[in-house]
């Protein structure tokens, strides 16, 4: 059932569909070199066929899985003879490109940039990381998405009427429950859809124990119904299996929509990004670590016990383990999602990080630094320095950096509007007292500091 041209090819609208770039390419018969990057089953060695069958280029296929730089550099002496005898180009397609090494990819460097051969490659990796700079810079990124509930059903619906490439010349019933659930559970790979429909049809024909069935003839085809409903389409496909490498881009871009998530205030999306990681084995507590950073960076003091729930699911987490601890999880999750949102704090680290690692290095001042130990009075540490429960409000105007400089800038949601509240009237005081000293001189200290 292999799409042999661009219209029966189902999906990747994106760039395949009527009047995007692949399609001028192809019409202009001017492709250049590219890199397929895409899941499982989404179309990726399909399209590079129909390329075959476009262009006027000859086609040659290899699998980086099985070949080495022997294999390629023969297909590159035929395609320099090619191109020498007949000026034809020469298009390489590379299944699976990520599982060559650099050196490998860099014997097909210097061919691709003079425009010896035009490389296709697939591969489910992410180029960025998995294919070399200089290959990347002269090819085009197509990346391929899964395919939808709708091209699935499509393709399991050609599949089955179809009477030459596919199961129409059997009689088949197919539920429109049953075709759902293969698309759905298939989860975008129109390989294993395909391939749960074959199942539940030829296992239901007439065979010897343990043998396949013999292929009838074309009336003992049609003189059976073979129905294809919910319960047969369910034991004829596994439980889906969630495409996740907990060391590459599932990982990271799961990882990033469950903080994301967490930060928009969405528990619903939050919890199912929680869900999808905890069912595809990732640790949990490298989840729990996410929870707890999210409550101290995007909620912070809006909500102070968002961290004490994130800590505390954090420390369960570690003492029961899976499965018990998905619940502390949820309950963290929900709470740091639908907890009133402030950066403040994390904004005042991150600006004081800066003018530590790039500014002038502030001195302590005299009247702040230690004056624990002997000698310390002689060189004057610590006088003059003002105890602030001694003064009304527990609060004095002191300097207590030696710039003058605002790092913490609270906002007014949840808890912190009360800090923010609390700073402005400590802040008006500090201008009032100024203002004091410098016109009348009665801004001296009023209390004896005692510590």
């Amino acid at each position: 059932m292999r799409p042999r041209t661009l219209d029966e090819f189902v999906g990747q609208q994106h760039f395949a569909g009527p009047g995007k770039l692949l399609r001028r390419l192809l019409a202009a018969d001017r492709l250049s070199s590219a890199i397929f990057y895409g899941p499982p089953g989404t179309g990726k060695t399909t399209l590079a066929h129909i390329i075959a069958g476009h262009t006027r280029a000859a086609f040659e296929e290899l699998n980086a899985a099985g070949a080495g730089v022997k294999e390629v550099r023969d297909i590159l002496a035929r395609a320099r003879d090619r191109l020498s005898n007949g000026g034809q180009r020469t298009v390489l397609f590379l299944d699976e490109i990520h599982r060559f090494n650099r050196a490998q990819q860099d014997v097909l460097l210097s061919d691709v940039e003079n425009g010896l051969v035009i490389l296709i490659g697939a591969t489910t990796e992410n180029p960025f990381f998995s294919v070399n700079s200089p290959l990347i810079s002269r090819s085009q990124i197509f990346q391929f998405e899964p395919l939808t509930v709708e091209d699935i059903e499509a393709i399991l619906r050609r599949a089955a009427t179809d009477p030459k490439r596919g199961l129409g010349r059997y009689r088949i019933e197919l539920t429109d429950e049953a075709v759902r659930h293969l698309a759905v559970t298939c989860d975008g790979d129109a390989r294993r859809a395909l391939l749960a429909l074959e199942v539940a049809v030829l296992s239901q024909l007439a065979g010897t124990e343990g043998q396949p069935p013999a292929p009838p003839s074309e009336p003992e085809a049609q003189a059976r119904a073979i129905r294809v409903d919910l319960a047969v389409a369910e034991e004829s496909i596994q439980r889906k299996a969630i495409v996740y490498d907990g060391t590459g881009d599932e990982h990271y871009d799961a990882a990033s929509a469950f903080i994301k998530s967490m930060r928009g205030s969405d528990p619903d999306a939050a919890v199912y990004w929680l869900a999808r990681m905890l069912e595809a084995g990732e640790d949990p507590r490298f989840i729990a670590r996410r929870v707890t950073i999210c409550a101290a960076e995007d909620v912070g003091n809006a909500d102070p016990m968002a961290l004490v729930v994130a800590n505390a699911a954090a420390q369960v987490t570690m003492l029961v383990g899976m499965p018990e601890c998905q619940l502390p999880l949820s309950q963290a999750v929900t709470y740091v999602a639908t907890a009133p949102k402030s950066n403040a704090a994390a904004q005042a680290i991150w600006a004081a990080s800066e003018d530590v690692r790039e500014g002038r290095t502030i001195p302590v001042p005299r009247h702040l630094k230690d004056k624990s130990y002997a000698g310390a009075a002689r060189l004057g540490h610590g006088e003059g320095y003002k105890y602030a429960h001694n003064y009304e409000g527990g609060f004095v105007q002191q300097d207590y950096l030696g710039v003058d400089k605002t790092y913490y800038q609270p906002t007014d949601r949840g808890h912190e509007g009360r800090i923010k509240q609390y700073l402005e009237a400590i802040r008006g005081k500090q201008r009032a007292d100024s203002d004091i000293d410098t016109t009348g001189g009665q801004g001296e200290d009023r209390h004896a500091a005692s510590h």
